[in-house]
């Protein structure tokens, strides 16, 4: 007995025979047209209402009469973890509040390097490394600004210092960056200063003092002021 797919009638009423495959493949490529689909959900949208489906279900069990306390409390921490786990795939992992990169002299404002520097060894003495990192590169950045290198500028950070620096003192240019890091590191709380970090931040210091800068073109060619004015 011929099935539906092997005749179709035309307007007049003839039958037509068509085969049952090509039948067949006609009517799946006409289901797999994107207009029978355009209002379906996401695979993203289905893999979601799978899961909370599975919450909603353990939630049930445990309110459940025929459920123990041990068997609804063992539920209730894998509802729990399911939960973060879906949290943590759709946000992804907690970020740290951005922090607020102040002024490297912070509120108290600028002093004298000498005073950065005998507060820094005062802290050193005394094991207070991370006090003495902190005043040690106040004390360089101030020591490059006691001789000009760097402008005083209220507000600049010691990203902003070490960066200005390096310019004029490029074969330090990396050490400048990496005593900026540490820091930034250590001043916002974020790590703790052991002597090393300390040592290091010290040599540079003594380092810049005896190191001359590298005179940019523009600057070479101003001529150095003679004593009593132009002729």
């Amino acid at each position: 007995m011929p099935s539906w797919g092997d005749r179709l009638l035309v307007a007049g009423g003839a039958p037509v025979t068509v085969p049952r495959d090509p039948a067949r493949d006609a009517a799946r490529d006409e289901l797999l047209d994107a207009e029978y689909h355009k209002h379906d959900p996401s695979v993203l949208q289905r893999i979601t209402d799978w899961f909370y489906d599975h919450i909603a279900d353990a939630l049930d069990s445990i309110s459940g009469e025929g459920t123990s306390g041990t068997t609804g409390l063992i539920l209730f921490l894998i509802v729990a973890v399911l939960i973060g786990a879906a949290l943590w795939w759709r946000l992804g992992a907690p970020r740290r509040t951005a922090r607020t990169v102040q002024d490297v002299y912070g509120a108290e404002g600028p002093r004298s390097a000498a005073r950065y520097r005998a507060d820094a060894a005062g802290h050193a003495a005394a094991g207070r490394w991370t006090e003495a990192v902190r005043e040690q590169m106040r004390a360089l950045v101030r020591g490059l600004e006691e001789r000009t290198l760097l402008d005083t500028r209220p507000g600049r950070t010691a990203d902003e210092a070490a960066a200005e620096a390096g310019r004029a003192l490029p074969e330090h240019a990396a050490a400048l960056a990496a005593a900026a890091r540490t820091f930034d590191d250590i001043a916002y709380g974020e790590h703790t200063a052991d002597q090393d970090a300390y040592r290091l931040l010290h040599e540079l210091d003594r380092t810049l003092e005896r190191t001359r800068p590298v005179l940019t073109p523009d600057q070479a060619a101003v001529p150095a002021p003679t004593p009593g004015g132009a002729a």
